[in-house]
């Protein structure tokens, strides 16, 4: 039996560096009054509950190991399976952050009735709401199923001992912050008890075969709260964010061992609940104004999706010696970037304006084939003539003024041919990569500033 010695040391709430004693600014990460006193469990003479065998492990040669791919289960919704890289895999640990009321329970246990609908047996521990309350949202949600058991508990000995009685191949604890582990000191919520509450159901989660969802708390900077090794411990983290304006939710993956991070899902928040949103091109166009200046279409690629989506610029003279260079969307320096390129190689007098850049319906735009598009739009307000509104374009813009190919021209054709985009300008080195027979006209351009004058000209 191993012998478990309390003691204490110092742990700093930003990055969860330990420290043997109190400091006033925290030398890993350099923040000041972060480090908060905490207890520390150790083990003497004895086995760590968590080790899971007495035996030593020994290497392998990479050669001789068996692998094979991970099973997955889809969840039955299209949205969060494909940010998911697939759908669920057994045995992972998936960390869910948002902001207070954005709808990750909402979003939890709607996935937790499709995935007990498909047969699985499905364990929703809230340490937050009462099994009433989680009723009552269930029925809201139509969400009602025979597989789908619900417990309220903070103490995480009793809901391990659940799980042993129940077997669940699916576990959603809501939330990991106010979970606590008996045998430490520490209130819920502390470096401490989130760490050790995570190491416990990690090690449950793998040794089960146990897709375990745990949803996280987040600090008025928009971070998951807690030490940053609560995100190295778990599989996956998703973020659960929403657009500016409107009942919009994005779900994008920060982290994914079993897919690409690059994925996003886009959800609508209705009076019954999450509804995907599965044409997100439609919704980022629904209010695009007509044959208004400062607007053009940008053709996007987000993972294996590709959307359309609008990209607005005004530009306004400046009464500053410093004009202002403000983004909504679009990188700040990429934005000052290309408002340079366009001032030396297409002859655009940028430098008494204040440029605002704006995407519309609230998503982000990071990729180098976003260059073009913010151009056009730039280019389209300060002459104050309309890009033709059945072109899209995408491309990316070096600093000598070159358009440059960028990846899966064919999808982003494809997707701006289906929605009725008659035009597409396209940077002339991504010719060659056109394979599949499209009916939409090319307008090729090798530099921005043939690209204004297609733009701008083809009316």
């Amino acid at each position: 039996m191993a012998k478990i010695k309390h003691e204490t040391h110092f742990i700093c709430t930003s990055c969860g560096n330990s420290q043997p004693r109190w400091m006033g600014k925290c030398p890993a990460c350099h923040a000041w009054n972060s480090l908060i006193e905490e207890p520390r469990v150790v083990f003497k003479g004895g086995k760590n509950p968590l080790q899971t065998s007495n035996e030593p492990s020994h290497a392998m040669r990479i050669t001789e190991i068996n692998t094979k791919e991970s099973p997955r289960h889809q969840v039955g919704i299209k949205e969060f399976d494909r940010v998911l890289g697939g759908g669920l895999v057994f045995g992972s640990v998936i960390l869910l952050g948002g902001e207070p009321g954005i709808g990750k329970s909402t979003l939890l246990l709607t996935n937790a009735f499709h995935v007990a609908k498909s047969g699985l047996k499905v364990l929703y521990v809230s340490a937050e709401e009462s099994i009433s309350q989680i009723k009552m949202t269930a029925q809201r949600l139509s969400a009602l199923q025979d597989n789908l058991y619900l417990m309220a508990e903070t103490n995480l000995s009793l809901v391990l001992l659940e799980i042993d009685r129940l077997k669940p191949q699916v576990l959603i604890l809501d939330s990991v912050q106010t979970i606590y582990a008996p045998e430490l000191d520490s209130i819920s919520g502390s470096v401490s008890q989130i760490r050790e509450v995570t190491a416990q159901l990690v090690h449950r989660a793998k040794s089960e075969n146990m897709t375990t969802f745990l949803v996280g708390h987040v600090t008025k900077e928009g971070n998951i709260a807690g030490p940053r090794l609560l995100e190295h411990m778990v599989d996956t983290v998703l973020y659960f964010e929403s657009t500016r304006t409107g009942p919009y939710r994005f779900l994008r993956a920060h982290k994914n061992r079993f897919g690409s991070t690059n994925e996003i899902g886009i959800f609508e928040m209705r009076q019954n609940g999450l509804e995907e949103v599965l044409n997100p091109s439609e919704f980022f166009l629904a209010e695009r104004p007509l044959g208004k200046p400062g607007s053009a279409v940008a053709a996007a690629i987000e993972g294996t999706r590709s959307m359309l989506v609008e990209v607005q610029a005004l530009c306004i003279p400046s009464f500053f010696g410093n004009p202002r260079r403000t983004t909504v969307g679009i990188d700040q320096t990429r934005c000052a970037i290309l408002a340079a390129v366009l001032e030396k190689h297409a002859e655009l007098v940028l430098s008494g304006q204040d440029l605002f850049v704006n995407v519309a319906g609230g998503t982000n735009l990071f990729e180098p084939a976003s260059d073009l598009p913010v151009a056009l739009a730039i280019a389209s307000s300060l002459m104050n003539r309309p890009v033709n509104t059945s072109l899209v374009c995408f491309g990316e813009i070096g600093l000598s003024g070159e358009l440059r190919a960028v990846h899966r021209s064919d999808a982003r054709l494809i997707e701006a041919e289906r929605l009725g985009f008659k035009k597409a300008i396209i940077p002339k080195s991504n010719k060659a990569q056109l394979l599949n027979p499209l009916h939409i006209e090319f307008l090729f351009a090798s530099t921005v500033e043939e690209a204004i004058q297609l733009a701008l000209e083809e009316l």
